[in-house]
């Protein structure tokens, strides 16, 4: 309590000269003119990460750009951990580097999704199957006709676990499965969009996990992280990447009514407790398909652009591109989300652009992505032949940092202008 007193506004500390705090992966970027795009412009999109840096929002952020297929910017900044609101003024400060993995929260739905699509692929799933037809049981009070494909695109009508459950239950998968089952819909026949924050990935996860007879870590390992070669890109974190994490801080003011009223209902708790539950060994220990994928912004990018090279990594087949195709098509049109409280476009498993603006910045309606705690941002433009990561540490609503959180997405935009068809 002294702590946020001293702090109100729960900002962490910025350093004077942002360089000193940066990180620059020069091996790995390469010269911006080679794929269309100036040095001056790669400039401009770090003096704007620089400025949402001085916020104080973002103890840390990565980020990195992939242009053609190559990197531009593979790029850090601040402090993993150490001299956040709340840290003790004599903690050691962990530099964020590249090599640092950050737990990307609903981004992680990409992945989940993207396994769905393979399973399609593989002709393990039909995505219009209803659940119930490989889990019977899911089909109670009404959901027998629910499908995986509505699952995917947030139409499911199971958009959150009954709000007197704790945060405590996510950790007892077979509790959550018993409430899903029991949960009565808003709606069976798809006609509601309301965006699934946890409670979709554990349905997903139970389908893969019945028609493989594999967990769905050894499937993502032979699907995914093994072909891309990751280090870290899996549910759940090892030990050795226990210290090296990136900590999770809540930042800024608190969250107003109707808004955190709304997170509640989305999450199940607001922004401060969910950073407290995802520092927690047990987060890092568990696998919620939904919500804690482990991965830097190089991996996620590598990822986006194997989505964008139609399904294709350095040579090796990883989708075909009609599997990607449909992964990202979008289904139900702009539609008002009763979760997100505003209009969202979606397919079966991504956030979609839009067009004169969208998530991914103006004129963007072919880009496909995922947003990860309103803070992350992942996301692949066809148009431009981008795939982005920008991941950051801290936890922020309604703040102050938003206008150049806008201004860093614009600006990645404008450096690396739509291609010429």
């Amino acid at each position: 309590m002294l702590s946020l007193l001293r702090n109100p506004l729960r900002l962490a500390e910025v350093a004077a000269d942002p360089a000193q705090v940066s990180v620059i992966d020069e091996g790995l970027e390469v010269c911006p003119e080679r794929v269309d795009v100036a040095p001056e412009g790669v400039q401009q999109i770090w003096r704007a990460v620089e400025r949402l840096y001085a916020t104080g929002t973002q103890p840390a952020i990565s980020l990195c750009v992939r242009r053609k297929g190559r990197v531009i910017l593979n790029r850090a900044i601040g402090y993993a951990s150490g001299g956040g609101p709340g840290d003790a003024p004599d903690e050691f400060r962990h530099p964020m580097t590249t090599a640092t993995p950050v737990c990307l929260f609903s981004a992680s739905k990409a992945v989940t999704a993207v396994l769905m699509h393979k399973l399609a692929e593989e002709g393990l799933i039909n995505l219009l199957d209803p659940v119930s037809f490989y889990l019977p049981e899911f089909g109670q009070r009404g959901k027998r006709n629910i499908t995986i494909h509505q699952i995917l695109s947030h139409r499911g009508g199971i958009p959150g676990l009954p709000t007197h459950e704790s945060l405590d239950t996510l950790y007892d998968q077979e509790q959550v499965w018993k409430l899903l089952c029991a949960a009565k819909p808003i709606a069976v026949d798809g006609g509601k969009l309301a965006y699934h924050a946890i409670t979709g990935g554990f349905v997903l996860q139970k389908v893969l996990e019945k028609v493989t007879g594999a967990g769905i870590t050894e499937y993502l390992e032979q699907t995914l992280r093994a072909p891309l070669e990751m280090k870290y890109f899996t549910f759940g974190l090892e030990e050795a990447g226990k210290h090296a994490v990136a900590r999770n801080y809540a930042t800024g003011p608190e969250a107003p009514f109707p808004v955190s009223w709304a997170l509640k209902r989305a999450l199940g708790a607001d922004m401060s407790a969910a950073a407290n539950v995802s520092n927690e060994r047990r987060w890092m220990d568990a696998i919620i398909p939904a919500a804690n994928l482990y991965a830097t912004a190089e991996e996620t990018s590598r990822f986006f652009q194997m989505l964008l090279n139609g399904g294709e990594w350095r040579g090796r087949r990883i989708l075909q591109p009609v599997t990607v195709k449909r992964a990202t098509q979008e289904f139900g049109g702009c539609t008002f989300d009763r979760t997100m409280m505003i209009p969202m476009r979606y397919s079966a498993g991504f956030m979609l652009g839009g067009d004169p603006v969208g998530l991914w910045g103006p004129r963007t309606e072919r880009a496909f992505g995922h947003i990860g705690l309103i803070n992350k941002f992942c996301w692949a433009d066809p148009d431009r032949e981008i795939s982005v990561a920008l991941l950051t540490s801290g936890l922020a609503l309604l703040a102050h940092h938003l206008p150049r959180l806008a201004a860093l997405i614009r600006q990645i935009n404008l450096q690396c202008a739509p291609l010429a068809l």
